[in-house]
Parts: C-alpha cells; sequence; structure tokens
C-alpha cells in the first residue's frame, strides 16, 4: 500500500493507507490518518474519512460522504477542559469489497457495509448493511438487492432490516 495519493489531503500526522489504483478526486477528500483504503476505489470531491474506517477494495466513494467514528462525541470535558486526542475512542466501520455509497450519506460509527451492497444518495446509515442490499433513506432500510454490476435483483426483501 501506498501512504498517499494525487489530490489527497491527509490531516494527522499519522498517514493514512491508501491501496494502489486508488483515485481521490479534484474536490479533495478529508482523509485522516488512522483510515485504511483498499486498491481501485473512487472516493468522490468532499469526502470526510476518518480514523476507524477500513475500506476495502473496489469500493465507491460518493461526494460529501461522512463516516463519523464517535458514539459519544464532545468537546469538552464535564469541568470544562477541552478533551485531549486520548479521550477519542475510535470505533471500527467497515465497507466491504465493491460496495458503493451516493453522495451525502452519513455513516454511523461501528457499521459495516456489505459486499457490492449500493446505498442510496442521502441516507443515513445506523445499522450494518447486508451484501448485495439496496439501502435507502433516514434511517437507512433495504429497499432491494443489487447484483455486482448495480443492477436490480430478485431476491427478496427483508423488512426487518
Amino acid at each position: 500500500m501506498t501512504t498517499t495519493a494525487e489530490a489527497t489531503y491527509i490531516w494527522n500526522a499519522v498517514a493514512a493507507e491508501i491501496g494502489e489504483g486508488t483515485v481521490c478526486h479534484a474536490g479533495k477528500p478529508l482523509i485522516f490518518g488512522g483510515a485504511k483504503i483498499g486498491k481501485n476505489c473512487k472516493i468522490q470531491n468532499l469526502s470526510i474519512i476518518g480514523p476507524g474506517v477500513k475500506i476495502e477494495d473496489g469500493v465507491f466513494i460518493g461526494p460529501s460522504v461522512t463516516f463519523t467514528n464517535d458514539f459519544v462525541p464532545r468537546a469538552i470535558n464535564p469541568d470544562g477542559t477541552l478533551k485531549a486526542g486520548t479521550d477519542w475512542h475510535c470505533e471500527e466501520t467497515v465497507v466491504k469489497h465493491g460496495a458503493s455509497i451516493g453522495a451525502g450519506c452519513v455513516i454511523c460509527p461501528g457499521i459495516t457495509i456489505g459486499e457490492w451492497a449500493m446505498i442510496c444518495a442521502g441516507s443515513v446509515i445506523v445499522r450494518d448493511v447486508p451484501a448485495y442490499a439496496k439501502v435507502f433513506g433516514v434511517p437507512g432500510h433495504v429497499i432491494g438487492w443489487v447484483d455486482e454490476e448495480g443492477n436490480d435483483a430478485d431476491k427478496p426483501v427483508q423488512h426487518n432490516t
């Protein structure tokens, strides 16, 4: 793995891991140290990928996608002092091989998005997403299934996800 990609801004002293062939587009996504991005991914402008996020090979991240990584974000302690870096606990979030996340999505911490899943634009993902699921909404819910090319598939929708 390389430690940087052209047109990518790495915000942190510890470099993020960005795989060979990954393309980060001109609007410069913000990729924090501690993030791990696989090979042959496409990451669009203005996306935010923080520590604790693992993106496997072949994933598409649309414009302005935000990965959150802390269940209890606070700037200060109860006594009013500023929290230090050691006060944060980053949850691991995983985006599996071939998945696609549409523009403007928010991915909450601790989520796993399954292989080849498709997250529709504007969705807020608050729970794990099964492989090949097509997810939409706030909060995101399964509305159908897709194949590896992103076409609708005939797998029945499970309404309890």
